[in-house]
């Protein structure tokens, strides 16, 4: 693995360099919005000339947002009686040009290869995946709403990145991890990093926040029907107002709908997010509604995240980036839920 150490000025460099023949994203500061048309809400295209800033902890929007946009179009079609190919369904031509999403946490990085598992046969999502580099910053330290290292994580964690970029002393460490990684940073001339830089920034990860499996071996563990029947359920049913806030913005939830769009004769076929946390997300075309009470959706988003995904893929749906915990308007917070689940009998 190759090690180099970069001053700000370096970085924005490579960088900038990066975006003259490609699409290069970063968080958005503050509550900016998106500055270009194919920006995914809460990044923006990285300009030749801007030096690189980003905001504490993880971004507004996770990363899902490149590898599972919305809307996303799936399929096209015409309706009109003149064309030969009335009703023909023709699959739109992918983007196969390479985005580099600079700036991502080590907690978006783990939830890719969670989502890698429910799309992997997913040729949308495959595709994006193909096409997506990710640099990523390590943490320097955790916000009051972060929970990684609860989760299997660290906020000095590098899986699922190509490069890991921390700050020690004052300057830039780069990782390159990947071979895409190497292909990057092969096109500036860097510095490698000294012995002691290296040295300095493995003690500072051994002196991070360390996974910590030791409530999720338990809760693993626990029967499903003693959880299922949990009196917790309903209290967090009345306190949820089910906007759906947490699952949009988490990087792991990937509920989504399929519709189509008819303009003047020209159908696509088009998929968008959704969540299990709304009425009609379950409401089946007889009228009856699995999920109708709040009390019942609410219990299956967090009976996912933590019985149902890691039943069936041997992990928990949840990388504890925070985002549902700061975003929820009336104070719901996964990591009581959890603590609640620990004590039910």
């Amino acid at each position: 693995m190759k090690v180099f150490r970069l001053s700000q000025t370096e970085l924005d460099n490579m960088v900038q360099g990066w975006s003259q023949n490609r699409r290069v994203y970063r968080p958005a500061a503050g509550r900016q919005q998106s500055t270009h048309a194919d920006c995914a809400p809460g990044w923006e295209r990285v300009a030749a000339s801007t030096p690189l800033t980003l905001p504490p902890g993880p971004s507004k929007t996770s990363v899902k947002t490149f590898l599972f946009p919305q809307p996303e179009t799936m399929q096209t079609y015409t309706l009109k009686s003149s064309d030969p190919d009335k009703g023909l369904m023709k699959e739109p031509q992918k983007a196969t040009e390479k985005q580099i999403i600079v700036g991502l946490r080590p907690c978006d990085a783990r939830s890719v290869k969670l989502n890698n598992l429910p799309f992997q046969e997913d040729p949308f999502y495959q595709v994006n995946l193909a096409r997506t580099v990710m640099v990523g910053f390590t943490c320097s330290a955790m916000c009051a709403t972060c929970f990684c290292d609860q989760m299997g994580g660290s906020p000095m964690g590098t899986e699922g990145l190509d490069i890991a970029i921390s700050q020690v002393d004052g300057s830039f460490i780069a990782e390159v991890l990947t071979p895409v990684g190497e292909e990057l940073t092969a096109e500036i001339r860097l510095t490698p990093a000294e012995d002691s830089e290296i040295n300095a920034l493995a003690e500072r990860r051994k002196n991070s926040p360390q996974a910590d499996f030791a409530k999720l071996d338990v809760l693993k563990g626990r029967d499903l029907n003693t959880l299922y029947k949990a009196a917790l359920w309903q209290t967090l049913g009345e306190s949820c107002i089910n906007c759906g806030a947490c699952t949009f913005n988490c990087p792991t939830c990937y509920c989504f709908d399929v519709q189509d769009e008819v303009v003047r004769g020209q159908g696509r076929r088009i998929r968008y997010w959704d969540s299990c946390m709304f009425p009609l997300y379950s409401l089946h075309t007889t009228g009856h509604n699995p999920r109708g009470q709040k009390m019942q959706r609410t219990r299956n988003r967090f009976m996912h995240k933590l019985k149902y995904f890691p039943e069936r893929y041997g992990l928990f749906s949840c990388v504890g980036c925070g985002r549902c915990v700061k975003d929820c308007p009336v104070n719901i917070d996964i990591r009581e839920v959890m603590s609640d689940l620990l004590a039910v009998e």
